[in-house]
């Protein structure tokens, strides 16, 4: 299948999981366990009603999430051009070690320098890990495979959920500047 778990420490990651407030989301370094693959191996078996999309800003990614609980689904790119699915590990069965046993273990630590705590950055499994992916996702770009994404409307290129693009105040409370 090609996946690649990470966890990434960015600050949007951190902010998006802190405006749905569901907890165990990050980890206590601010972490978000997500495993990336090619959209067209995501498949919806239940809740597909309950799918919500929002995004940070105007232009940020895809965000994911079920509306019924606030639990976060994953990340897209704005067009399903770019075939990437980031699925965060809180919506998938079973449990860390149903996730080891079907994507392997975790290799990669994105955007360390955003974590609330140090931790350990992993430079040598990203030269390895990264590079696999964008072949995997280069392969479904030019395969074809990018047509077939859940996520979008296959004539239309849009999403099948209308995007709620965060206001201001909601982004500073995410980010954690209210005031």
């Amino acid at each position: 299948m090609g996946a690649t778990r990470a966890v990434c420490y960015c600050k949007d990651c951190q902010a998006f999981a802190r405006f749905l407030r569901t907890a165990g989301v990050t980890d206590a370094d601010g972490g978000t366990e997500v495993v990336a693959l090619v959209p067209k191996h995501v498949h919806f078996t239940e809740g597909l009603d309950a799918l919500a999309c929002l995004s940070l800003s105007e232009r940020g990614i895809l965000r994911w999430y079920a509306s019924c609980c606030d639990t976060p689904v994953g990340n897209t790119a704005r067009s399903p051009a770019l075939p990437y699915a980031g699925l965060i590990h809180s919506c998938l069965e079973g449990g860390p070690a149903s996730i080891e046993s079907s994507f392997g273990s975790r290799r990669l630590a994105v955007n360390a320098e955003s974590a609330l705590n140090p931790v350990r950055s992993t430079p040598m499994a990203a030269a390895i890990g990264l590079p696999k992916l964008m072949l995997s996702l280069l392969g479904a770009r030019l395969g074809g495979a990018w047509k077939t994404n859940p996520f979008f409307t296959p004539d239309t290129r849009t999403p099948i959920r209308p995007v709620r693009v965060l206001l201001e105040a909601e982004r500073a409370q995410a980010y954690g500047r209210d005031g």
